[in-house]
């Protein structure tokens, strides 16, 4: 009859549950180890090219994180998101801001049937990768290729102007203009747009409007997503909301001379006069001899 060798167990030993090999990772030394479990349900790849990215903030990969866990057709607009989380249109706004530089989203603009504008956003789990695909495909080149067209780039509303453009208002416009970055960064206007607007604002200076009203009209309520042409705005607030000019008044006339007091020649009487001589009624009377 056979045996059984009883020194071989019946079963091969399985890993612990929920941990592989929990120990091998552990540092002497302290630090991050880890307790792992593997998913079977509910979970989402995310790259460590994201999760550790060394450029993007941590509310900007948080927030990529989460985007790419949701399913098509899932709202990811300002408004959606900042009802969601506590950290605010704004924060939020820049975050996807960083997300759009760095190529993980991608916002269009489009407009469907019956001329309503929508945003559509593309979340990219890997950015550059569909570039590198389209590179190595095999494609159809024309012998004579053709230029790709630029488009031109939509020139600024018309500013204002001020009558009397003198070169200490101007400056002051465009140091105004300058500084708007620090009141909102993403007012950060090129050389060429501050050299457009910069009458604008001088025409409203011209009108006794401080700096101070006139940095107020330009940057309050903006859009939470910032403005897409921030000197478009700008040049159409200057343009829309100028103030009315100051009432004219008409210039004071110069005092009366008030002359000295003279004694009248003829009279003895005083009387005001730039230099002695007789009064206007002794005058009358006898006039000086030819």
């Amino acid at each position: 009859m056979d045996t059984h060798d009883i020194s071989v167990p019946p079963h091969a030993q399985s890993r612990p549950a929920g941990k592989n090999h929990p120990r091998r990772h552990a540092h002497p030394g302290g630090g991050l180890d880890h307790d792992h479990t593997r998913h079977t349900t509910r979970f989402t790849v995310i790259g460590n090219h994201l999760v550790q990215h060394p450029e993007l903030s941590l509310l900007a990969i948080g927030l990529a994180c989460y985007i790419q866990s949701l399913p098509k057709g899932a709202r990811v607009d300002i408004k959606t998101l900042a009802a969601r989380f506590p950290e605010g249109a704004t924060r939020i706004a820049a975050a996807l801001r960083e997300l759009e530089a760095h190529g993980y989203l991608r916002r269009t603009r489009e407009r469907i049937p019956g001329g309503r504008i929508i945003t559509r956003t593309i979340s990219c789990n890997q950015p550059g990768r569909h570039r590198d695909a389209a590179e190595h495909e095999p494609a159809v080149r024309p012998s004579h290729p053709t230029p790709m067209k630029r488009t031109p780039r939509k020139p600024l509303p018309a500013v204002p102007h001020p009558a009397h453009p003198a070169p200490a208002l101007l400056q002051t416009a465009t140091d105004l203009l300058t500084d708007l970055r620090l009141h909102d960064p993403r007012l950060l206007l090129s050389t060429c747009d501050t050299a457009h607007l910069a009458p604008g604002v001088a025409a409203w200076l011209e009108r006794d409007v401080s700096p101070t009203a006139v940095r107020h009209a330009l940057t309050a309520d903006l859009p939470p997503e910032g403005p897409r042409r921030p000197a478009a705005l700008l040049a159409h607030r200057l343009t829309a909301q100028l103030p009315p000019p100051p009432p004219f008044h008409a210039p004071t006339p110069p005092p009366a001379v008030r002359h000295p007091l003279q004694n009248c020649d003829g009279c003895d009487h005083a009387f005001r006069a730039p230099e002695p001589g007789r009064c206007r009624a002794c005058r009358a009377l006898s006039p000086a001899p030819v």
